[in-house]
């Protein structure tokens, strides 16, 4: 029988978009809810590929922390073919820098500036694993001529296993991994590597984004797969296997970017991340097994002490708002005036 309430050690979110200005009064609330860490990614436009810039991104992000919250960003950088080994060994001397941020080139929003040719990296990663840095990898080959729903595949079998071999002490985290493929990957390799699994890849599959007709609220990058991917990405965050741990990859468009001919990636989960993922651990009859991926094995990986704080999660329905104000804009959040059946306790009044 399913737990009226769940008592939880706080949870960090390992990979989460905020954006920048008029966004970050909604973001940060909704990702210190009930999130102690999160770790911030940095593609906005311009990306934050130097120390100052990320710095003054960090500031903007504190001044809308909310008054109580337990709630530390934790910044990283975006690699980019210019980037220099100095930077990060300034970066590891100074601290406060999580991971290095690898976005192959137009693999997703604003990664213009990524890396079209990984060798050119090479003497930044080799500096990483003297250091210990993690390196984040987004996925996915951003060639034109692969299948959109083999990018993930290929860029493990053409990027990933030679960038493994050739680099066998860097600390490597694949970044919400979408398929079976990844999940099998990740597992066979040595533990220096691990994945970050969102609630949206758990919980939907292609189907619900493109059977009927097209719902661009579905749509993300990767984007969703099928059900036999799904159900592997259940198993791996349901198994207690510490290589998998949450980052909700939540990353909010304005409404006019969703629904018009020229959609962009991303669903925005921050406002019911954890209630989701209870979701989708209660559907597989491992709830108990939630707190460790969503609150150890990240915190574990990354060398940081885990929260002291504790949340609780009730059974009681509510229903999420059909949108949220931002600016000029709106913004269409995942099960946006439907129900869900679990609640968070806020951490801060």
């Amino acid at each position: 029988m399913t737990p009226q309430t769940i008592t939880l050690t706080q949870p960090d979110d390992w990979h989460v978009h905020l954006r920048d200005g008029v966004w970050l009064p909604l973001t940060v609330l909704h990702s210190a809810r009930y999130f102690g860490r999160a770790l911030i990614m940095p593609n906005l436009d311009p990306p934050l590929t130097t120390l100052p810039k990320v710095a003054a991104y960090m500031k903007r992000i504190l001044a809308h922390k909310p008054k109580g919250a337990h709630f530390q960003p934790l910044m990283t950088l975006y690699l980019t073919e210019g980037m220099k080994p100095d930077l990060i060994k300034e970066a590891r001397m100074r601290g406060g820098i999580y991971g290095v941020k690898l976005y192959p080139a137009f693999a997703t929003t604003h990664s213009t500036k990524g890396v079209a040719n990984i060798k050119a990296v090479y003497s930044v990663l080799e500096t990483m694993q003297e250091v210990g840095l993690p390196l984040l990898v987004h996925g996915e080959l951003s060639d034109s001529t692969v299948d959109v729903f083999d990018r993930e595949a290929c860029f493990i079998e053409r990027v990933f296993i030679p960038l493994l071999k050739d680099f066998p002490e860097l600390k490597v985290v694949f970044e919400h991994i979408s398929t079976k493929v990844a999940v099998d990957f990740v597992k066979s390799e040595r533990e220096r590597l691990r994945a970050t699994l969102t609630a949206h890849h758990l919980l939907y599959t292609r189907s619900d984004c493109l059977a009927h007709e097209f719902n661009p609220h579905l749509y993300c990058a990767p984007i969703l797969k099928r059900a036999s991917d799904r159900r592997a990405l259940i198993e791996a965050a349901t198994s207690g296997n510490p290589k998998f741990f949450l980052g909700t990859d939540s990353a909010p468009h304005a409404r006019r970017q969703k629904e018009s001919g020229c959609t962009k990636p991303g669903i925005y989960t921050a406002h019911i991340a954890l209630e989701l993922y209870a979701e989708v651990f209660e559907a597989a009859g491992k709830l108990e097994r939630l707190e460790a991926f969503a609150s150890f094995h990240g915190a574990d990986f990354y060398g940081l002490p885990r929260n002291r704080q504790k949340i609780i999660l009730s059974q009681q329905s509510w229903k999420v708002p059909l949108q949220y104000r931002i600016g000029n804009e709106t913004l269409v959040p995942l099960r946006g005036g439907t129900s869900v059946r679990w609640k968070c306790r806020i951490l801060f009044q």
